[in-house]
């Protein structure tokens, strides 16, 4: 259905968007066309190895940066020391790095204009007053000019898009639900639960929404 607005303009409902066409301020981080990955690495069961192999492995077919100061390349991709040597401006940076790097990363991300973040890095809230200062740091840094996810969470999982930007051992399969958690553990143990049941996902979000990130945006960006 079409509406007629006052001034005359006709205007489409969202609902017959069939190719989406409309953006939505959440893309960046659910629907991105390029990631940024800081904290990449090669050690074998590292949490920056899992996300950069999770994110090739997957169909998401966007361009990855891995960034590493200390290599030029990573399973065969070549790596940048930092996000502002980038060749471009991604759509989301994932943050792996230990927590008291964690600022520094986010400053030139918001200094880059990168739209969505997504902090798995531990090491906040969760250790006591000094994490909780570190976190309140951040917000600082990106409130009103960044949304991001996190700090301390497992990631985002869009299987519609191809897109596992977690360290999860597992992907879910695409299909019509939404599951969202505050909590990494459970949404784990229900991605466990749904493979061999033949359980599929529109969309995985895995733990804490922040800067920007109210609960009423995923929730419109799900309707679509």
């Amino acid at each position: 259905m079409s509406t007629v607005s006052k001034v005359g303009k006709i205007t489409a409902s969202p609902a017959h968007d069939v190719l989406r066409a409309q953006s939505h301020p959440l893309d960046p981080i659910f629907n991105p066309k390029s990631v940024a990955l800081v904290g990449a690495s090669e050690r074998v069961g590292s949490v920056g190895r899992n996300v950069l192999w999770n994110l090739l492995s997957s169909p998401f077919g966007g361009t990855i940066f891995p960034v590493n100061q200390k290599r030029s390349n990573i399973l065969g991709v070549r790596t940048y020391p930092s996000v502002r040597e980038l060749p471009e401006v991604p759509d989301l940076v994932v943050i792996t790095t230990p927590a008291g790097s964690v600022p520094g990363v986010l400053r030139e991300a918001v200094e880059l204009g990168i739209p969505g973040g997504i902090v798995i890095s531990a090491g906040f809230k969760e250790t006591g007053p000094e994490g909780v200062a570190l976190e309140r740091e951040i917000m600082q840094i990106v409130g009103g000019k960044m949304r991001i996810i996190g700090p301390n969470c497992l990631g985002v999982m869009n299987p519609i898009q191809g897109l596992n930007a977690t360290f999860a051992a597992t992907v879910a399969k695409p299909g019509n639900i939404a599951f969202m958690s505050q909590s990494g553990a459970l949404c784990t143990a229900v991605l466990d639960w749904s493979l061999p049941r033949e359980c599929r996902f529109q969309l995985l979000h895995l733990h804490r929404l922040h800067a920007g990130c109210k609960l009423g945006r995923p929730y419109q960006l799900l309707r679509q």
